[in-house]
């Protein structure tokens, strides 16, 4: 791919990158930063002194307790650190503060780099209301619903019988699935209002809720898009989001198997626009919902980087990092449209420490063995190792298992074996469950929208009884067995001439089935 021949000023280089977040994101900043001869600071709570990204930075300062509210969101604390150790910038990742308009003024005003996209910008795409509005005068299509936060419950009934169910009501604020409701008929109205207002206000600070018609077995398709501070912004192509429980991604790929290159053409065109509309700086992405009949509406704004952007960086060979830190430091896009493309197939699942059998809860502990996959088209973005206590006061998701293949038969077949060598002892993780989504027919074919999960419930956790847990528990008994009985010979000095090769083989697992 050409890249445009640029030559930053060297004086206004960063030299020094205040990672403002912890887990697998932070490691994979930290990452680009070392490969750019950049330092590394890294911050952390109470409940992360021994995490990987602590390890892995130039320099660690603890910013407070255990809490986010106390640590990863206590804004002034952080600017304190920054200042105190002459950081030149503060990479936000994603989550925590990376959408908070507040703590990039407050970076501004400090002198100091914020890594994303200006304040104002923030604010005009996190409210939704607000970015829809941006939309239409873009000429963005967008689903058909209120262009205002609704007054009362009165009202919401109103508007729901105009636009005829089923609708989503949804948080101007929100984001994750949260104050997110569909309504089927009049008699949900109420109950949906209600508690999406409260559950909007307890996660945002807000509680201001508006409709939109719901789309029918839609797709969940995103453009990832990148703009610099001379107006120029280019989209770098899509990902299929669809796979979602509770209206959270779990397995995401690019490309989409749904779109063809016509449509990726008008899609992406109106991914730049809504990005040129509200001046865009930096990495962002525009979320679309399409529907059955290839019809597709804006849905928002990620003012940031996304989790799911190493499948973009696999099949167009970008470095997304690098290229905001380029923007950052005041770079011109290094890539024309006419440089962007895609190459072979790329699918990232989440891996998450939760229970599967137990309603996906959360299963924090300590990581007693971990086996992770590797191979030609093997990533792993992780931020765990053996020994270390996941910590009970944040998201679940451990790592992002990554494969690349030329073609997205072979990215399934690749995706298969690498959850089979993925072994992690001591916690409950997802990855049974994400076996069971590779071997369902719907996703193999590429069929499937946002209702995947939803529609084959039943088949995804027989898929984790049958598969799981049980062949996983022997596994490790005769693994134990076989470190007993190695310690007994180290210690009597003997040699056993007929012992055989593999204890695997004579304990019947070498095929997944135990023999007695």
């Amino acid at each position: 791919m050409a890249e445009r021949n640029v030559v930053p000023n060297i004086e206004n280089m960063i030299k020094r990158i205040l990672v403002a977040n912890r887990g697998e994101i932070a490691v994979r900043v930290m990452r680009s930063c070392k490969e750019m001869e950049i330092e590394s600071i890294a911050i952390f709570s109470e409940a992360d002194r021994t995490a990987r990204h602590v390890l892995y930075a130039d320099e660690a300062y603890c910013v407070g307790g255990a809490a986010s509210k106390d640590s990863y969101l206590n804004i002034e604390k952080i600017i304190e650190v920054a200042k105190a150790h002459q950081v030149d910038a503060i990479h936000p990742g994603y989550g925590f503060l990376s959408e908070n308009s507040l703590f990039a003024s407050r970076c501004k005003e400090e002198g100091i780099i914020f890594i994303g996209p200006k304040p104002e910008t923030m604010d005009l795409m996190g409210d939704k209301i607000s970015a829809r509005k941006q939309m239409i005068k873009a000429n963005v299509p967008v689903v058909p619903g209120t262009e205002k936060s609704l007054k009362d419950l009165n009202e919401a009934r109103e508007i729901c019988k105009k636009i005829g169910f089923p609708v989503m009501l949804k948080a101007s604020m929100g984001g994750g699935g949260k104050g997110m409701r569909l309504i089927h008929n009049e008699n949900e109205v109420e109950e949906a209002y209600t508690t999406a207002k409260s559950e909007a206000l307890s996660s945002f600070g807000d509680d201001t809720v508006y409709l939109e018609k719901f789309v029918e077995e839609p797709h969940h398709i995103e453009f990832q898009i990148l703009g610099d501070n001379y107006g120029n912004v280019i989209h770098l192509c899509e990902r299929e989001c669809s796979v979602q429980r509770r209206n959270q991604k779990i397995v995401e790929e690019s490309p989409s198997p749904f779109i063809n290159s016509e449509l990726r053409k008008e899609m992406g065109e109106k991914a730049v626009a809504a990005a040129k509309a509200v001046n865009y700086i930096g990495a962002g992405t525009i979320e679309f919902l399409m529907d059955k009949n290839h019809h597709f509406y804006f849905l928002e704004m990620n003012t940031r980087l996304q989790v799911e952007h190493p499948i973009t960086e696999e099949v167009l060979g970008v470095d997304l990092v690098k290229e905001q830190i380029h923007v950052a430091n005041g770079v011109p896009l290094r890539f024309k449209q006419e440089d962007i493309k895609q190459r072979g197939h790329a699918i990232e699942c989440r891996i998450c420490a939760e229970d599967t059998e137990s309603n996906f809860m959360p299963c924090p502990g300590i990581i007693r063995q971990i086996t992770e996959p590797n191979g030609i088209g093997v990533r792993m973005d992780s931020y765990v190792y053996e020994g270390y206590e996941i910590p009970i006061h944040y998201d679940p998701m451990i790592g992002k298992l990554i494969v690349w293949a030329t073609t997205r038969k072979y990215a399934i077949e690749r995706m298969r074996r690498v959850l089979h060598e993925y072994k992690i002892t001591g916690i409950k993780t997802n990855i049974t469950y994400l076996r069971s989504i590779m071997d369902t027919p719907d996703f193999v074919k590429g069929k499937y929208d946002t209702g995947f999960i939803q529609k084959n419930a039943d088949k995804l956790q027989k898929g984790v009884t049958s598969n799981g847990t049980e062949i996983e528990n022997i596994a490790m008994i005769a693994a134990y067995i076989d470190y007993l009985m190695n310690l007994e010979e180290n210690s009597s000095n003997q040699v056993t001439d007929n012992r055989p090769i593999s204890r695997w083989r004579e304990f019947g697992l070498h095929k997944g089935v135990l023999r007695i």
